[in-house]
């Protein structure tokens, strides 16, 4: 058996942690299965989240550059967040040191990743990050290798168990969704500051990610559409289960005629499609192939999901298998072209508080007709329905509209016109409508 691949772990949180434990505990079974052991030797981490760890025979190092740079290492696992520094620097340090680099920093590739894989490529050194989304789910790989013969024409799923516990115990439950929130962070799902789930944004990076390996090109993260969940009530949840959909936090990469469209933000899903039956933490991504089009469910976070990850780049490298990060060099990805939000076209969930006088319906009515907009059902509901509390006699009404396949430009179109009208109350609600 050839000699053991040495590797130095920058980061000992849950995840640093996890992979500590299976360097350790499964290390006759990886050393079969890669070739060659796989020998944790150096570690750098503020502090150890899991006391319980034995680190007794692993070299202690002051600083991640340092560990990056240490000739006794073949490969860094960089494992620390964030799109700056110190990660940046250390996986700058590291390939430039000529050692493989193991990621799962989404922010960090999102940003810098051709930067970095230009890097790697130039020093043909392998510059892995399988963790980097939907934790212990192999979209990475699937997308890079499994389906090179497809020409993808969508990728989209359910990137973030944050938001996807929210909504499920919301339904579930009739709970709201700042209850949710509270016990989200009660279990460890969601952070003390949660913006970065809640907002969309840990969603984008991912999706950007996915993007340029599903489409050959380079990473446009300023290029995804951002909406999060926090408008999101237990009364849309419920409107859109007796609709038939189920609502989702989605991300979105689909090729279209304009160019390539990314977007984020809650989705109304048909009950019977796959990621609408997945719930809580669980993740889901699908892939629309002209050969294939498969969807894959699994663990998105989580110390062991995710070290399952990162260990299998680990094994990659220490078996010499060699890809480029994006399945193709980064001279050869393509610059993207932007597909405009407001070109986008699909069905949407309306929902207006209406006010209630002779007219009001009539005028929704038109505003929709100016703008092309064809009404695939109306609903409307009486005063204090769904256990509210009794609305008095000028209370708005619930009206909710699902349209026909229309533009994002239309509907914007049609809604700014109904306010200017007068005819409802406060901002509507727009969820889009995905279909499978």
């Amino acid at each position: 058996m050839a000699g053991s691949l040495k590797v130095g772990l920058a980061g000992l949180g849950t995840v640093g942690s996890s992979v500590v434990r299976i360097l350790q505990d499964k290390a006759a079974k990886l050393a079969a299965k890669a070739g060659r052991p796989v020998e944790l030797v150096a570690v750098c981490a503020k502090e150890v989240r899991d006391k319980n760890l034995d680190l007794a025979t692993v070299r202690w190092v002051d600083s991640p550059t340092a560990l990056a740079a240490d000739p006794e290492i073949d490969v860094l696992v960089e494992l620390m967040g964030g799109e700056g520094d110190p990660a940046k620097t250390t996986v700058e340090t590291a390939l430039k040191s000529g050692k493989h680099v193991v990621t799962a920093n989404k922010a960090l590739i999102a940003r810098h990743g051709a930067m970095l894989a230009r890097a790697a490529e130039d020093r043909n050194v392998a510059f892995n990050f399988e963790a980097a989304v939907a934790g212990g789910i192999p979209v990475i790989k699937t997308l890079r290798e499994g389906l090179v013969a497809n020409r993808i024409d969508r990728v989209w799923g359910i990137l973030n168990g944050t938001c996807n516990y929210i909504l499920t115990r919301m339904l579930d439950e009739k709970l709201s969704f700042e209850d949710c929130l509270k016990e989200a962070q009660r279990l460890g799902y969601a952070e003390a500051n949660p913006a970065f789930d809640i907002d969309g944004f840990d969603t984008a990076h991912k999706l950007a990610i996915l993007t340029s390996l599903a489409f050959g090109t380079e990473i446009d993260c300023d290029a995804v559409y951002v909406e999060g969940v926090r408008s999101i009530s237990l009364a849309d949840l419920e409107m859109a289960d007796e609709l038939g959909y189920r609502v989702k936090l989605l991300g979105v990469a689909v090729r279209t005629d304009s160019g390539i469209e990314q977007r984020v933000h809650p989705t109304m899903v048909p009950k019977e499609s796959p990621l609408a039956q997945v719930g809580g933490v669980t993740n889901a991504v699908k892939i629309d192939g002209d050969a294939v089009s498969l969807t894959l469910i699994g663990p998105g976070a989580g110390g062991p999901a995710t070290a399952s990850a990162v260990v299998s780049d680990l094994c990659d490298i220490a078996r010499g298998d060699r890809i480029a990060p994006f399945g193709r060099s980064v001279d050869r990805l393509v610059r993207p072209r932007r597909a405009p939000m407001q070109h986008h076209a699909g069905g949407y969930y309306i929902r207006l508080a209406a006010v209630d006088k002779p007219g009001t319906a009539a005028t929704i009515a038109r505003r929709m007709a100016d703008e092309m907009i064809s009404l695939e059902s109306i609903v409307q509901r009486r005063r204090g329905s769904r256990g509210e509390a009794q609305a008095s006699a000028d209370a708005p009404v619930p009206v909710v509209l699902i349209t026909y396949a229309t533009s994002e430009d239309a509907v914007r179109r049609a809604l700014a016109a109904i306010e200017r009208d007068g005819v409802v109350v406060g901002s509507p609600q727009v969820i889009r409508i995905e279909q499978n």
